[in-house]
């Protein structure tokens, strides 16, 4: 039994979401009916918390390479990249990526996760290293410092100067420094001040690694994420393809040519099977639509910029300017709870998040805006919205917010 026992908190809160009504956690889209649009307990909903930022699931190009791969290299690759799982759609991939972002190298990992466990790991000696992380990081960082086994110093969020005070303290006969941030943050959809993020860490003599996974595609003039306007001076940059690329997988990106031996360093590369032939050509297809065309991402601004100005309107918590990423603030679990149900309820499908999982102590309902949102879904989202605002006004601002 003692196995078991960690788990009686989370069962309680499972268990207390399944009686109290639909759980967030256990969704499942019965149908899918478009990128927009799928069946959640036999009713048309419109989704808005699939991250499918720029649309691509249902791009006639990006199925029909995903088909042809499937024809012509089969379902799968059966091993991992350092052994007999590199094809050359992994190769093509990788240097359109590099080409793409303005940089010379980029390797391709399983996962957006794998791609950070990896390249941390990979990059970090826990002997001589540290690594300094933003605290609102996501999990997978986190989870490579702790697979690196480094050191690992958090400074406060989107706070420079706050990097700046803790790059000091650390000690001088110390050989590597990595200072990880991401571009933009999930959960509020805030961004990072990259550029001054650069200029601390060159300074100490530390290298910056940017995760761009939910930015990628989206900043930018020409798509290039958050970083964008540095990119000559970002040391490794992270992405997935799960995102704006619509597939599955992760690569590193990079400048310095020493991030190919992350190929025989990092163990999650080595010993992961290989992305499949036809999420490799699909991720490929998306990643030509979006470089090749950008309306995709001023309609996806143009949708969030919206959507952004109605919720204010409202009177709406906010978390952060507009974004792709727009979050409603709950101080309590239990009101973010009957506000999910409240919009599912209303044909509208978007993620709930709780403590831990978020950057404070309140919860949270989460919007992903997608470029393939048309006026109707929008149309639909502000109606459902607005009557949210009128049910819970804990969801509106107040003197004491």
């Amino acid at each position: 039994m003692g196995l078991f026992e960690k788990f009686e908190k989370t069962a309680t809160l499972y268990n207390g979401l399944e009686a109290a009504g639909q759980n967030p956690f256990s969704v499942v889209m019965e149908e899918v009916l478009g990128p927009t649009r799928a069946k959640i307990r036999g009713r048309e909903t419109v989704l808005a918390g699939t991250h499918n930022y720029l649309g691509q699931t249902f791009e006639k190009t990006a199925i029909a390479a995903g088909q042809k791969a499937l024809e012509v290299e089969g379902t799968g690759t059966t091993g991992s990249r350092f052994a007999n799982g590199t094809f050359s759609g992994h190769k093509k991939l990788e240097r359109d990526l590099a080409n793409y972002l303005g940089v010379d190298y980029c390797v391709v990992f399983s996962t957006g996760y794998v791609a950070n466990l990896g390249a941390i790991a990979g990059l970090i000696d826990p002997s001589e290293d540290v690594v300094l992380i933003d605290a609102d990081c996501h999990a997978c960082i986190y989870d490579g410092c702790q697979l690196a086994g480094a050191q690992t110093i958090r400074f406060r969020h989107n706070d420079p100067e706050s990097l700046d005070k803790r790059l000091a303290r650390v000690p001088p006969e110390t050989k590597g420094k990595l200072v990880c941030i991401e571009g933009m943050y999930s959960m509020y959809g805030d961004v990072a001040p990259v550029k001054e993020f650069v200029d601390v860490a060159h300074r100490h003599g530390a290298h910056l690694l940017v995760d761009e996974a939910h930015s990628f595609g989206i900043y930018g003039e020409k798509g290039r994420g958050v970083a964008e306007d540095v990119m000559d001076q970002i040391d490794f940059y992270s992405g997935t393809f799960s995102k704006s690329l619509a597939s599955i997988g992760g690569f590193v990106a990079s400048r310095h040519p020493e991030v190919e031996y992350l190929r025989f360093s990092s163990r999650p590369y080595k010993f992961t099977a290989s992305p499949s032939p036809s999420t490799i050509a699909t991720a490929n297809a998306a990643l030509d639509n979006i470089a090749s065309d950008p309306s995709i991402r001023a309609k996806l601004w143009e949708n969030a910029n919206r959507l952004h100005a109605a919720f204010t309107q409202l009177g709406l918590r906010l978390a952060a300017a507009p974004a792709p990423v727009i979050s409603v603030l709950f101080d309590t679990r239990e009101e973010a709870f009957a506000a999910w149900n409240f919009l599912l309820q209303h044909g509208v499908y978007v993620n709930m998040a709780i403590p831990p999982g978020t950057p404070g102590k309140e919860s949270l309902l989460r919007l992903a805006v997608s470029s393939a949102h048309t006026p109707e879904d929008i149309d639909a989202l502000v109606s459902a919205y607005s009557a949210l605002a009128e049910a819970f006004p804990a969801a509106r601002r107040s003197a004491g917010h």
